[in-house]
């Protein structure tokens, strides 16, 4: 099987990051945009913080399960024409969330475009290491990293203010004109090829992946109400975990597996994928936590909260775009050092906002921790996919999304749930407020995404200069 010719020409260069950027932007945009936004849900739809936050869940949850099957998608299809269709579907299915009727049925909707979601993303990467020169991949990475963290981090801004103009229908709305966008220029601008064919889907192995992910997104999500140690919870974890790694050993068995997880045999890529996800994870922690912290201890609206997160999004846009020009000359263990300790420093002194904390504290420390992500996510990914070969990277960029985006659902079901826990805990404590209680539960919760951060960091010193090495396909 031939490898085809990197695109090397300046302007094809352009086009192809314009067509990724577009989409890529819009399904990150999505995956915080509505946070801000999850009290007036509450209040539409009569609907309690424990269905609203399936929204969340269940979105993140659906770009997991399908990534398992993009690697196939690709082949049979070509990474092109998915793309093409996972936006033309995203683009419907915001047209399907502003017509919805009830929480549950905005849920189905969100669930529905969390699958065309999870096709954006990883396709967009594969898309790059397939036609992109070797020596712009770190450039382009580093573009497709901005918007992909870029997205997430203005959606409280961009959600909060559109919440409090037009009401939260011009959430989904906003997607429409720039998802016809989206499909026009990569329809026009992405060049037309195919590395490989898909032979037949592995059914077996993809239902699994399903019921597996899904078992422990509900666990995650409903133990504060079951309890950690309840029958429900326990029995929920363990059947999640034994149908995952039933899924593991079969495909590790078949000649023609669902995700090829023989990329994770590569050190530099199996490191890098573990970094990746407790970059995430404190990603998608501060989404969670901020709007919580602002609009229901501090009393803020939704813009204002949006405001807070403002500056550290710009200055995150900026970092990424340095972090590409300087990849090649620092490597990227150094860059992820760097972003990995202002990323611990920043989550550790947010642990101590209290009720009495003033918004410019909250200001600083969250612009500091979107600084930290800036300076490490692109390397992080970069490190990763470098070291896996061109025709296997549709299948370790699968492998990465699957495992990250099931990271980043279960994280905020996880993250969720502990705040709800922690909540009752601290209301049992005499003379304690509700709002105390919560305060003191988002300092627990920023405390745990401190540790995860700092167990991480020994990792870095297993990044090596990534070299690409082959993998077995059985």
């Amino acid at each position: 099987m031939e490898t085809m010719h990197q695109q090397r020409d300046g302007s094809a260069f352009r086009l192809i990051m314009l067509a990724v950027f577009f989409g890529n932007f819009m399904a990150s945009l999505s995956t915080t945009s509505i946070n801000v936004a999850l009290p007036v849900f509450m209040d539409d739809f009569q609907a309690d913080l424990s269905t609203v936050q399936w929204m969340l869940s269940g979105f993140m949850m659906a770009t997991g399960v399908i990534a398992p099957i993009i690697g196939f998608m690709g082949d049979r299809w070509s990474y092109k024409r998915v793309y093409v269709m996972a936006l033309t579907g995203f683009t419907l299915t915001s047209l399907l969330c502003v017509f919805a009727w009830s929480i549950e049925s905005l849920i189905s909707f969100r669930i529905l475009q969390g699958l065309c979601s999870g096709i954006i993303m990883p396709t967009t990467m594969t898309i790059i290491y397939q036609t992109i020169a070797k020596e712009k991949q770190a450039a382009a990475v580093s573009f497709w990293s901005m918007s992909a963290m870029l997205a997430p981090a203005l959606g409280p801004t961009i959600g909060g203010w559109l919440t409090e103009l037009y009401g939260w229908k011009a959430l989904f709305l906003m997607n429409i004109p720039v998802g016809v966008t989206a499909v026009a220029v990569a329809a026009r601008c992405i060049p037309s090829y195919r590395l490989s064919r898909g032979i037949s889907l592995d059914w077996i192995g993809f239902g699994a992946v399903l019921a597996g992910t899904s078992s422990l997104l509900v666990a995650f999500s409903e133990a504060h109400e079951w309890g950690w140690a309840g029958w429900q919870t326990l029995a929920l974890i363990a059947a999640g975990v034994l149908i995952l790694a039933y899924f593991v050993i079969r495909t590790l068995k078949v000649s023609n597996p669902l995700l090829n997880l023989r990329v994770l045999q590569i050190p530099g890529f199996t490191y890098g994928l573990i970094l990746n996800c407790a970059i995430t994870v404190s990603l998608y922690a501060g989404a969670l936590l901020v709007p919580i912290y602002m609009q229901n201890i501090k009393g803020a609206t939704s813009f204002a909260t949006g405001m807070v997160m403002l500056p550290g999004t710009l200055a995150m846009a900026l970092v990424s775009i340095l972090a590409g020009r300087l990849y090649g000359k620092l490597g990227p263990s150094k860059l992820i050092l760097i972003g990995l300790l202002l990323m611990a420093v920043a989550t550790w002194e947010l642990s101590y906002a209290g009720t009495a904390t003033g918004v410019l504290f909250v200001t600083m420390w969250v612009a500091i921790r979107y600084i930290g992500i800036g300076f490490s996510n692109m390397p992080v990914t970069n490190a990763a996919m470098s070291a896996v070969p061109s025709v296997n990277s549709g299948h370790a960029s699968a492998v990465m999304n699957w495992i990250r985006q099931g990271t980043s659902a279960l994280s905020i079901s996880l993250f969720s749930s502990i705040l709800s826990a922690r909540t009752i805990v601290h209301l049992n404590d005499s003379g304690v407020t509700e709002t105390m209680a919560l305060t003191l539960s988002v300092q627990d919760v920023f405390h745990l995404g401190t540790a995860i951060i700092v167990v991480s960091v020994p990792l870095i010193l297993l990044l090596r200069k990534p070299k690409a090495q082959a993998v077995g396909s059985s």
